[in-house]
């Protein structure tokens, strides 16, 4: 296991693996109302047993290459992750996703995990675009794309439901040359 310092104090990246499910379940239990204002995520681990096949089925992607989840430790508490939700390699494409329950906004922890994300998949791994699917009315995490310096490549509207409200996605990407300049 690899544990990566984010620039602030006392946070780490760190793999997100099926064994920590009760720490993941947790963590989710105290952001589960803010997190899930905008994405299904809370909702896929609404009890211990779905949160554990959650992280399973990361680990089956991770194994097969497909995507990857991570979570953000501050001061050793799980507060949030980054992970490729989607990784199609022999394409070049990658989907960055992010959560992070409420106690934790406002420190850039996001943005710093995002990018050493966004930064293995394109030096390491050779991905030529990463996209960023954002609900519109999902502005923190449209701040976030801004400062990864994504450019907004369009909306698809009334694109998807979300509790019972269809919501706009907007898609934002960076690829490859855009990234190493």
């Amino acid at each position: 296991m690899f544990v990566k310092a984010l620039g602030t104090a006392g946070a780490e990246l760190r793999p997100l693996e099926p064994w920590q499910a009760e720490e993941f379940f947790a963590h989710m239990e105290r952001g589960r109302e803010f997190i899930g204002q905008h994405i299904g995520f809370a909702d896929a681990a609404g009890d211990l047993e779905s949160a554990r096949r959650l992280l399973q089925g990361y680990a089956d992607k991770a194994a097969s290459d497909t995507g990857r989840i991570f979570g953000i430790w501050l001061e050793d508490e799980l507060v949030g992750g980054v992970l490729f939700r989607v990784m199609d390699i022999p394409q070049g494409r990658a989907e960055v996703g992010c959560w992070l329950e409420p106690a934790a906004t406002g420190r850039g922890l996001v943005t710093q995990a995002s990018k050493v994300l966004i930064d293995w998949a394109i030096r390491e791994r050779g991905v030529h675009r990463v996209e960023w699917l954002v609900s519109s009315a999902n502005a923190p995490s449209i701040a976030v794309a801004r400062r990864l310096g994504m450019t907004r490549d369009g909306v698809l509207r009334s694109y998807f439901l979300h509790r019972g409200v269809r919501q706009d996605l907007e898609v934002w990407s960076v690829l490859a040359p855009e990234w190493e300049s």
